[in-house]
């Protein structure tokens, strides 16, 4: 059978492990430190070099910022830092700011506006009001694979790890204004829309190609960019793509985390960490994902081995050590450094404490905006 030409995996045999970042960014309104649905006009007044690196999103009030191809996480995270700061400088004269992350603190579905772009009209027309939902707001890493079978294989290697990233991302608590109870708000609130979460296991290329291409020709969606999974196959790339995680605020903590995706992608690939047993019931992976999304760091997770709970941070450790050798390899053992002090204080723990201050949630907002403008001086700093 024929490889339908979305499908044909554009992997660079010279060039495995490399990382390219997306990062979901909100843009505010100064005066009250609301969302500002200004995605339109600042894709229209921007500059043409930065008009090639950002994107529209679903909302108005949300831009992506996309970097090119780098053979190290230190130059993906200097590029990205280099993005923010020309943002940050080309917005100024419009009167608006910018920060990442899983959510807005105090925003609200009613002041949601679509975007005009073809895509987000489409994701309109596909998910009907659910499009105009809060809007939430990812760290996307795409690592380079160069061989599809190795993609599908990690990809099936990866579902183990997505409770565990997500925990160390949580960068969500609030929700219209309150505390939600939850590290991770985003997770549930993107859940509304299909094609979500945890992808079943894949046989092979094949497999996927073949589920894949039976949806793309009934038109159930236009491309395979709309399966929205926490980890998926990207063949235009050719990149296994990791998106379960929130937006970071600062710098330090993209540092972290593309740290560690790399670090397990290269682990997982010629070596491997997780087991058989893990990847046996989905049910599982689905339960510590949750889990994931209420405690984060806190969470204890189910060992489907040893068939009890285990704190995450436990699990953190085994795997740091694992990864070790292959940051080496990968240089970024500096960056992966900083994981360890993220997981013991994420960004949701950060948001909390802020929002305790005088100023509350504008406040917490207030300081976002500063770290998101602080970028260009933070880049690749050790978690705080």
């Amino acid at each position: 059978m024929t490889t339908p030409a979305w499908a044909v995996w554009q992997g660079a045999p010279e060039e495995p492990y490399t990382v390219g970042l997306e990062e979901e960014i909100m843009l505010l309104d100064p005066a009250d430190w609301a969302l500002a649905q200004s995605a339109d006009s600042v894709l229209a007044d921007i500059s043409p070099e930065l008009h090639t690196h950002v994107t529209p999103e679903t909302h108005g009030s949300a831009l992506e910022l996309r970097t090119g191809v780098h053979r190290t996480v230190r130059g993906a995270i200097e590029e990205l830092a280099e993005l923010r700061a020309r943002l940050v400088e080309e917005l100024e004269p419009m009167g608006l700011r910018a920060a990442a992350a899983g959510t807005h603190p105090f925003a609200v579905w009613q002041d949601t506006v679509v975007p005009s772009g073809s895509r987000q009209q489409a994701v309109y027309g596909s998910m009907r009001e659910l499009a105009r939902r809060e809007p939430t707001f990812a760290l996307h890493v795409h690592v380079g694979v160069p061989d599809a079978e190795d993609a599908i294989r990690l990809v099936n290697r990866l579902r183990a790890h997505v409770p565990l990233l997500l925990a160390m991302s949580a960068n969500s608590p609030f929700w219209q204004g309150r505390d939600t109870g939850l590290a991770s708000a985003r997770t549930p609130l993107f859940q509304a829309f299909p094609r979500v979460g945890i992808p079943r296991a894949f046989r092979d290329y094949a497999d996927y190609v073949d589920v894949v291409d039976l949806l793309i020709r009934c038109q159930a969606f236009p491309e395979a960019t709309f399966l929205w999974w926490d980890v998926r196959p990207q063949p235009r790339f050719g990149t296994v793509e990791v998106r379960v995680m929130d937006a970071q605020t600062t710098m330090a903590q993209n540092t972290a985390l593309v740290a560690l995706v790399q670090s397990i992608v290269r682990l997982e690939l010629s070596e491997g960490f997780v087991s058989p047993a893990e990847l046996e019931v989905p049910e599982v992976l689905d339960e510590n994902r949750f889990l994931a999304a209420r405690d984060g760091m806190e969470a204890d997770l189910i060992d489907r081995e040893r068939e009890c709970r285990r704190p995450a941070r436990e699990r953190l450790g085994l795997l740091l050590a694992r990864c070790a050798p292959h940051a080496r390899e990968l240089d970024c053992a500096t960056e992966l450094s900083a994981a360890r002090r993220l997981s013991e204080q994420p960004g949701s723990v950060r948001q909390l404490a802020i929002a305790r201050e005088p100023g509350r949630l504008a406040g917490l907002v207030a300081t976002m905006a500063d770290a998101f403008a602080e970028s260009a001086t933070g880049r690749g700093a050790p978690a705080r």
